[in-house]
């Protein structure tokens, strides 16, 4: 079985009545013979799979992210099924013990398939909802899963909740943020400038122009927690003010829905020393390196957005 991502693009030459309702980006399931019936009005089990992630979205799953990391988890278990001969719609007996040879697999098989607790513990979750919405629907006798009910505290109110007897116990983990060594982040950050472990600059290193950027974002990322996508996207007008003073307390860093995970606007922080060496950044070796810039994107994209007045609040 195979995984794709969906885009509309040349829809028009189909030969389908209207562009399908199916966003870009939707990660989508084929066999590998790219058929979805064996026979008219017999659809494969990938035809129900691909219905239940295009509707991920309608169930507050907004992150194309999301969207991958559950139908690689389906894609896995489908292929596991099919190359046992077990159909993943039908005997709820047969699906109990194919789960649990997928278990031996993933615990005890070759070294390449095996997983730790944690990341069992996802994907049973995310073939559990699975599960739920195709009995919901009436394509399917069952579901492989066992649950047993029990009650827990949520904001204050008791709730009922059932838990999947398929999902691993974990110890209770100490803390779950993790940080680098200050060391190895003092090291990782030279590294980026060109410097040595002594912080002077290392004659075998052959200096970018980039040094100055790559170091100033490697100290704001190691100071706000911020994650891949959203350092990546950042501009210079959606970095924070510097305060007036030095000041020993942190900086609020507000992120924008256009930049987080999910689309959802978070607040972070980050402290006064590596956001002044962002602002000295951008201010000299950044507008340096933009002096005189011309540049424009290709004229088959259209024309550019034009931005006028840009601040912190964001641009005209």
């Amino acid at each position: 079985m195979h995984m794709s991502s969906f885009t509309p693009a040349g829809w028009e030459s189909w030969n389908v009545s209207r562009q399908p309702l199916i966003r870009t980006g939707m990660p989508v399931l084929l066999d590998d013979d790219l058929l979805f019936e064996d026979a008219p009005g017999s659809p494969r089990p990938a035809v129900q799979a691909n219905r239940w992630l295009r509707e991920l979205p309608l169930e507050g799953a907004s992150a194309v992210r999301t969207w991958e990391n559950n139908a690689g988890c389906l894609c896995e278990w489908l292929t596991f099924l099919k190359d046992r001969g077990v159909h993943p719609l039908r005997d709820r007996q047969e699906l109990r013990a194919a789960l649990s040879m997928y278990a031996e697999h993933r615990f005890n098989g070759p070294l390449k398939h095996r997983w730790d607790h944690t990341t069992w513990n996802l994907h049973i979750g995310i073939l559990s909802r699975f599960y739920r919405w195709v009995n919901n629907e009436g394509l399917c006798a069952g579901i492989p899963f066992s649950y047993r009910a029990g009650k827990r505290i949520a904001d204050g109110v008791l709730v009922d909740v059932q838990r999947n007897l398929a999902r691993q116990r974990q110890p209770r983990p100490h803390t779950t943020i993790k940080y680098l060594e200050v060391d190895f982040a003092d090291l990782f950050v030279r590294a980026l400038a060109g410097l040595g472990p002594d912080g002077e600059p290392d004659r075998h290193f052959r200096r970018p122009r980039e040094g100055a950027r790559n170091a100033a974002m490697a100290k704001c990322v190691l100071s706000s927690g911020l994650r891949k996508q959203e350092f990546t996207y950042l501009t210079i007008y959606e970095v924070p003010p510097l305060p007036a003073r030095p000041t020993d307390l942190p900086v609020l860093f507000p992120l924008g829905h256009a930049l987080t995970k999910g689309q959802k606007a978070r607040t972070s922080w980050i402290h006064y020393g590596p956001l002044a060496e962002m602002h000295q950044y951008i201010e000299l070796d950044r507008a340096a390196s933009a002096e005189g810039f011309r540049w424009r994107p290709p004229t088959r994209l259209g024309p550019p957005p034009l931005v006028e007045a840009p601040d912190w609040e964001g641009p005209i």
